[in-house]
Order: structure tokens, then sequence, then C-alpha cells
């Protein structure tokens, strides 16, 4: 073999040779990149103009954003995301968990009225719910962002399969930290017995026996359970207006239960509203009908409404119907009543009754009474 013949295999080697050292080459660049990199951070970092403003490392190298498990796109708090340390959200608001009230007694001693009581005091009531899903409850309000603090559940032996189970969810609760209360509603044997023979309805647990034989049995699955209440109510000489007074008293605060008022504006010849607590009658003053220029209008009308409280006695009627009304509504509080309908009518509910059912609502607000107006027949005829 000559000097200038290569043996077999030679060309492979020197071409592997050469990709070797053109890749050491590139490594030795990008060494010296990242440090002349690394160098210029440095003195970046030091330079008191710059350093509150220094760049993250991690975002202008993307060889160390893909070892941190960058994208090259993610910021500081990105990177940091990805391992949890429980303190993320240290700055954020905590979720308010709500209120609860479980409203649990005897069959019979006005569990449901105790519940009617705590929604029209803006609670969320469910009634019945299965002890087992009440944490579920529970967390559902916690989620709504504040729209739902309070809840009100009534647990009763209609769920008896599911009762043993209340005391695991009430540690449940317990643990979370939610404030909660019991409400047992108790009532004797003989205020029980009249109470379910006045309605003509069976002891939900008597089953075949008799109804006492089903008070003794609920007294009995629900001993522990009256034990353990926060308050206790007995119902045997209270009628629903003094156990509405009871709850308003626990449940209320120092605040003056809300009463909501409708203003209703009916026409006479179209027969009275069925749910009207208390009826006025507008047709002792004349009727705009029979004025040309106001007949096409309604009592919303500015003229129409001028014209009404023109006339005498508008005014007057107003002014002492408002005393009225003011007399009634502390009645209605005391008697733990919340709605009240006023029926306001005329002929064809379209002029006069309409003119002064505005007006009387707007008196109502003033008084901070919540107020809906409704004109029932406007644009009937």
């Amino acid at each position: 073999m000559t000097d200038h013949e290569e043996r077999p295999g030679a060309g492979q080697d020197r071409a592997a040779q050469d990709r070797a050292e053109q890749e050491s080459a590139a490594h030795d660049r990008a060494e010296h990149t990242h440090a002349q990199q690394d160098d210029a951070r440095r003195d970046h970092a030091q330079d008191p103009a710059h350093r509150d403003h220094a760049p993250d490392p991690a975002q202008q190298d993307p060889a160390r954003q893909e070892a941190v498990g960058g994208t090259g796109r993610g910021t500081r708090q990105d990177i940091g995301a990805q391992v949890s340390t429980g303190k993320e959200k240290a700055g954020a608001p905590e979720v308010a968990i709500p209120e609860l009230v479980i409203i649990s007694g005897m069959s019979g001693a006005g569990r449901s009225t105790a519940a009617k009581c705590l929604e029209d005091l803006g609670w969320f009531v469910v009634d019945n719910l299965p002890p087992a899903l009440i944490p579920t409850m529970v967390e559902l309000g916690a989620r709504s962002q504040g729209n739902v603090a309070r809840i009100a559940v009534v647990v009763d032996v209609r769920g008896r399969r599911f009762f043993d189970n209340l005391r695991e969810s009430l540690a449940d609760l317990d643990a979370r930290g939610v404030t909660r209360r019991i409400v047992f509603l108790e009532s004797s044997d003989d205020t029980l017995v009249r109470r379910f023979e006045g309605v003509r309805r069976p002891h939900p647990l008597q089953g075949d026996g008799r109804i006492v034989d089903g008070i003794a049995a609920e007294r009995e699955l629900l001993r522990e359970l009256r034990g353990d209440a926060d308050l206790v109510i007995d119902t045997s000489s209270l009628n629903v207006h003094e156990l509405r007074a009871k709850m308003d008293a626990q449940f209320a605060g120092e605040e003056e239960p809300e009463l909501r008022a409708t203003v209703m504006s009916f026409g006479f010849k179209y027969g009275l509203p069925v749910d009207a607590d208390l009826v006025v009658d507008m047709r002792f003053l004349p009727n705009p009908h029979w004025v040309p220029e106001l007949r096409p209008y309604t009592g919303l009308n500015e003229e129409v409404a001028s014209y009404v409280f023109n006339r005498p006695g508008a005014k007057e009627f107003l002014d002492r119907y408002t005393e009225l009304l003011r007399l009634v509504a502390a009645g209605y509080r005391r008697e733990g009543k919340r709605y009240v309908t006023i029926a306001v009518g005329c002929t064809g509910g379209k002029h006069r009754s309409v003119a002064m059912s505005e007006k009387l609502a707007a008196r109502l607000v003033a008084e901070g009474v919540e107020t809906v107006v409704v004109h029932r027949d406007m644009g009937r005829e």
C-alpha cells in the first residue's frame, strides 16, 4: 500500500473525527456565551439603577427555562406555582363559610313554622335534607361567593334511614369550623295528640299503632339530639305568632323583622283581587275618564296624576292612609306577618287607582317598607 493509498474505513474515521471536533467547538462557544451572559447579568444586577428591574435569568435563557419545566413564556410566578407550598394564596380573601341552623324536633311541634320564619328572615332553607348531605350543602353555600350566607336545614324522622349519619355530619362540620346551631321543637304528648287529631293525619312513626305510640317512638329516636340542642322551644302553649316571635328574638338580631308590601291597583268592574289584605276605594274622587283630553292616558301620566291629586280629599286621604298603614305595619311585625297586599281600586283600574298606588308606594318606601307596585287592570279596557 502506497503513501497515497488510504486504508479501508479511514474516510469514515476522519469524518467522525471532524464531526466530534465541530461539536466540541460548538460546545466551547456555547459555554463562552453563557459565561459572558452570566457576567453581564451580574454586572447589571450590581448596578443600583437596574437592581430592582433585573430580568429573570430563566426568562433570558431558553435552556434554563426548559430545565425548570418552563415553556419560554412563563413568568417567575408560573414557575413557582408548579410546586404547591400551601401558601400561594395567603393574601387572597378567605372563603366565607355559611352559618348553619339545624331544625329538628317532634312532629307537630312547629318545625315547618320555624323554618318559614327563618326563610322570611333571609335564610336559605332546605326541608328534610338527609343528614349525610349537610356538609355538602354547606360546601355549596361556601362556593356561592357570599350569596348563601345562612343555611337552615330541617331534619326529622321522615329521614330516619339517614339519621344515624347525623352525628358523623356534625363532627365533620365541627372539624371545618362551621358555626352551627341545633333548634329543637318540643311539645307535650297531649298537645301533639290534639294537633294530629285536629288535622286527621297519622303520626309518621305510629305504623299500625296509635298516635301515642308514634310519639313515644319519636321521642326515643330524638332523645340524644335533644340533649345536644342549642335551643329548645316548647310550643305546647304557643300559637303560630308566638312561635314566630321566639324565632325572631333568636335569629333576627337587633333589626326589626322586615315587612314587604305589594300595592296593587285594580278595577272594581273586573273583580276584587283575591290575595288582598287591605282594600281602599278611589271612586270618591272625580273620574278623569270623563275629561276628553285625559281619557286616553293612565294614572302614570303626570297630567292625570295632577288632576287626581288636585281634587278635594285626595291629598288628605293619602296622608291619613299613610298614617294608618304605619300603625298597621307595626302590628303586622309584632304578629310575625311579613307580607301585605294593599289593593287600591277605582272603576276601571286605569286612572285614579293607578295614580294613588304610585304615590302610596312612594310613601311606604320612605317608611322603610320594601314595596312592589302592580297595576293589574291597566291597559285591559
